[in-house]
């Protein structure tokens, strides 16, 4: 049932439209169901999780494709608590997270999680996951989405190099630059690559820069081990206060977490956002319902509200391309200057968009061989 090939054509095209079109609104936006519940399609959900009253999520930091607007909206519009765990998770610390709390009902228990697109399989196959089809179903891709909804895509980006200009004078373009002895203590990633989705795509695109290929991510693993051999790979998990304070100058990062980045510190430090030359792959993330999730309606509402358009257009705001630009775009209701804020769509043309088997193949390699190859401990 998972083992179709993942067809990225289509999500290439969408990132040339950025380009191409910048139209103002014309069309009514599809919205989430009303702040009261008394009327609309979805008005018994809204009522069911406004008496439930609460949401629990995880792993969702607010700078990152600006959930922190999205949580704050959510609770604003529908009056619901939102009790939000570890920001900092990693995708695999969510999903031990459900498997941890099955027979709790607690404030440990999350409702919902957003996670790496090879973990998708897992949910499934672990039963861990709650099938559930949002109104706005139809406009998600095909082939980004599980047939029965147990999971389904919410936003894209390409891995970049993140650089603190006030620490790197001279910001690197590639992947090969940063072997060089002038980038001595400056390197890190942004998660623990054995657990991390952002930071085993980091490996995973090491891999094809070096020789390696979408079913080979080996040279991934040799790269990073010359990083540390040089000192030039900080062992340090980073974040953004670690990239503001020059402790982590130069941090490999999804393109709308190093904007978002960007955009809050607002030039102290200058930060530069870099496509490299090689090496550039592009990845998805899925959202899905825990199949113990305490606050099933709360947790459905959220879906909800986060693929209606103005959902969408939430983390679109935040530099991430949700999942249903394309439809979205043809109906004119992406504002002008969102599409303006995004890097142009030339950089992201030699972006490859790995099949979910070659991720399940990659995440496995990298997290088992880690230690083993390059002998760093990433905390």
């Amino acid at each position: 049932m998972l083992s179709r090939l993942f067809r990225w054509v289509s999500l290439l095209v969408l990132v040339a439209f950025l380009a191409a079109c910048a139209g103002t609104p014309t069309a009514a936006p599809t919205q989430p169901p009303t702040t009261g519940g008394e009327s609309g399609p979805l008005a018994d959900l809204v009522a069911a999780a406004k008496k439930e009253g609460m949401l629990t999520t995880i792993a969702l930091p607010h700078d990152w494709c600006n959930y922190g607007e999205a949580i704050e909206t959510f609770k604003s519009k529908y009056g619901i608590q939102v009790n939000e765990l570890n920001p900092d998770a990693s995708s695999a610390e969510e999903i031990e997270a459900i498997k941890a709390n099955k027979e709790s009902k607690g404030p440990q228990a999350p409702d919902v999680i957003d996670v790496g697109y090879a973990f998708g399989p897992q949910l499934v196959d672990e039963q861990l996951a709650m099938p559930y089809k949002v109104s706005t179903w139809d406009t998600i891709p095909e082939n980004l989405k599980h047939p029965d909804g147990y999971w389904y895509g919410d936003y894209y980006g390409v891995m970049a190099f993140e650089v603190n200009k006030d620490v790197v004078k001279n910001v690197p373009q590639d992947w090969a630059d940063l072997l060089k002895p002038e980038y001595k203590n400056q390197v890190a990633l942004a998660g623990d690559p054995r657990l991390s989705a952002q930071a085993q795509m980091s490996v995973y695109a090491a891999a094809l820069a070096n020789g390696g290929s979408l079913d080979n991510v080996q040279p991934g693993l040799e790269y990073f081990k010359k990083l540390n051999e040089v000192g030039n790979f900080v062992p340090v998990i980073a974040k953004q206060s670690t990239i503001a304070k020059g402790e982590t100058p130069v941090v490999f990062r999804w393109d709308y977490n190093a904007l978002a980045d960007k955009k809050a510190l607002e030039g102290n430090p200058e930060i530069e956002v870099v496509i490299p030359q090689s090496g550039v792959i592009a990845g998805v993330y899925i959202q899905a319902i825990s199949a113990y999730a305490p606050h099933p309606n709360a947790a459905k509402l959220w879906m909800e509200f986060l693929y209606s358009d103005e959902g969408q257009l939430i983390w679109l705001k935040g530099g991430c391309h949700p999942i249903r630009f394309d439809d979205m775009l043809k109906r004119n209701v992406i504002p002008a200057d969102l599409l303006a804020e995004l890097p142009p769509a030339e950089l992201y043309a030699k972006a490859v968009f790995p099949t979910i088997e070659q991720l399940n193949a990659a995440k496995t390699y990298i997290a088992e061989n880690w230690d083993k190859v390059v002998g760093a401990e990433v905390k």
